[in-house]
C-alpha cells in the first residue's frame, strides 16, 4: 500500500524532476546525502532543505520548504517520523505534485492527509533503491 509499484513509477518517472530532500545537509555519513546523489545521477534536481541551508551537491540549500523560490515537483522527507507529517502538510501546502518518505519514516495519518489532497505519496521506501528496480 505505501510502496504502490505504480506509484512509485509515476512519481520517479512522470511527476517531474525537482526534489526538495528535506534533512539533506553536507554530511555525506547520512542516507540522504548518498540518495541525492542517485537522484541526481538519474537526472533529478535534488534541492537541499535543512536549517543550515548548505549547499550540496552543487545545489542551493533552503531552510525550509517554503524559503524555495521555485516549484518543487517532489517532497522527499529524511526526518524523524514523529516530524515528518508537519513536512508532509506543508508539501500539500506549497504545491508538490508528490511526497516521498524515506525508510523507516511512517505516519499514517500524514498519509490520509496528503492522498485526501490528490497528491501521490510513497512511505517507508527509499527512491535510491526503486530506482534501478524501474529496468
Amino acid at each position: 500500500m505505501y510502496g504502490d509499484p505504480t506509484t512509485i513509477r509515476r512519481i520517479l518517472t512522470e511527476l517531474g524532476d525537482t526534489w526538495a530532500i528535506v534533512g539533506l545537509s553536507s554530511n555525506e555519513q547520512r542516507a540522504a546525502h548518498g540518495v541525492a546523489e542517485v537522484l541526481q545521477r538519474h537526472g533529478k534536481r535534488i534541492v537541499p532543505v535543512h536549517p543550515k541551508a548548505e549547499t550540496v551537491h552543487g545545489e542551493q540549500g533552503y531552510p525550509s520548504l517554503a524559503a524555495i523560490p521555485f516549484p518543487v515537483d517532489v517532497v522527499d522527507v529524511f526526518v524523524n517520523s514523529e516530524l515528518a507529517g508537519g513536512i508532509a502538510d506543508e508539501a500539500v501546502a506549497l504545491g508538490a505534485r508528490a511526497v516521498w518518505f524515506q525508510l523507516g519514516v511512517v505516519d499514517e495519518a500524514a498519509w490520509d492527509r496528503v492522498r485526501d489532497s490528490g497528491l501521490d505519496m510513497v512511505m517507508d521506501r527509499c527512491p535510491a533503491i526503486e530506482l534501478p528496480r524501474l529496468g
